[in-house]
């Protein structure tokens, strides 16, 4: 199938499309088949001339435009016919009586090539090896045609309004005959028109932009929510150095605060003891106070002093160190005096 050459539509140039399938080469081109249009319409206004050109027929001739093309690229059927001409092919139509037709109608296998026309639209059904095939540039590419089926292929056509030309003459020899002699086509999947490849193309396409927006929504949806993860983590970092600074602070005020009260504790036992080392001295200061005052009272009577002692002691506890030194001053001038 790929070594058929085959030409899709473009623009209105079936014409074109119809010649060089039927031909299986690009012999035509639109610039070609003009050529030959505007050779037509310079033989008929020679003709037309004729007749005078002062009569009303051959102003009206001129005045309109050409039969043979226009500028869409539609080509008449005797621009086809002078096209086929340079390479010795002739066409009949397919319902006439000439005999070629009526054998055509009877046994259509016989021959080797058919030109189908409807309004505007041109293509060809040739043979190629021992197969037909449907080359309308319609197609997304050749239709295999069975034996069995072309009569009934001509016959939908002909229903449809179509009209068919017999292809008479040898075709020129090409690289798709000579393969599929050797090598018959089998298709498994008809083609399709070139509309419905077109629209299934647009609804992909339009299917694709469909996806790629989705695509586009869900990443945009993914890079959302990875900014917000990104955020978050960077939140709960904050959050958890904020916590470990906290902690640390609130150790460090612990460990402080532990150091203040050992240290205040300290303090207290120092002082404790200081004090008990003052209030021993101040007794001891007293009771050697208490001896010199005794050694130095010779003629007073021990007992007595001991008794002014005695009485004495249970107020020393209540009486100041200067109340002692006091007493002790006074007891030594009664003994001068």
């Amino acid at each position: 199938m790929e070594s058929i050459f085959h030409e899709k539509q473009e623009g209105s140039l079936c014409a074109q499309h119809c010649l060089n399938a039927l031909l299986q080469n690009h012999y035509f081109s639109a610039v070609d088949l003009a050529q030959i249009a505007n050779r037509l319409d310079e033989r008929e206004r020679e003709r037309m001339a004729e007749g005078g050109v002062g009569t009303n027929e051959y102003r009206q001739f001129i005045a309109q435009p050409s039969s043979n093309y226009d500028d869409s690229g539609f080509f008449s059927i005797q621009v086809i016919t002078e096209a086929l001409s340079v390479w010795g092919l002739d066409i009949v139509l397919y319902n006439s009586s000439n005999d070629v037709a009526v054998q055509a109608r009877q046994n259509p296998r016989q021959m080797s090539a058919f030109i189908c026309n409807y309004l505007q639209h041109w293509f060809s059904v040739r043979k190629l090896g021992q197969q037909w095939f449907n080359l309308n540039s319609l197609l997304s590419g050749p239709e295999l045609i069975s034996d069995t089926y072309l009569s009934l292929f001509l016959t939908q056509l002909q229903q449809e309004g179509y009209s068919i030309f017999i292809v008479m003459g040898s075709l020129p020899q090409c690289d798709a005959d000579a393969i599929l002699r050797t090598s018959p086509a089998v298709q498994t999947v008809k083609p399709k028109l070139l509309s419905e490849v077109a629209k299934k193309d647009g609804q992909e396409e339009a299917m694709r932009e469909i996806e790629g927006e989705e695509d586009d929504v869900v990443l945009r949806e993914a890079l959302r929510v990875s900014r917000e993860m990104i955020d978050n983590d960077d939140s709960s970092l904050q959050t958890a150095l904020q916590m470990s600074m906290e902690g640390y602070f609130h150790s460090q005020t612990s460990q402080l605060s532990h150091v203040s009260k050992c240290s205040a504790g300290s303090s207290q036992t120092s002082s404790s003891s200081q004090t008990a080392t003052v209030t021993l001295s101040q007794e001891e200061l007293r009771q050697k106070r208490l001896a010199a005052l005794n050694q130095t009272t010779n003629q007073t009577p021990s007992t007595d002093l001991q008794q002014k002692s005695d009485a004495n002691t249970g107020q020393s506890h209540e009486l100041s160190e200067e109340e002692l030194l006091q007493q002790a001053i006074a007891l030594s001038m009664q003994q001068d005096s």
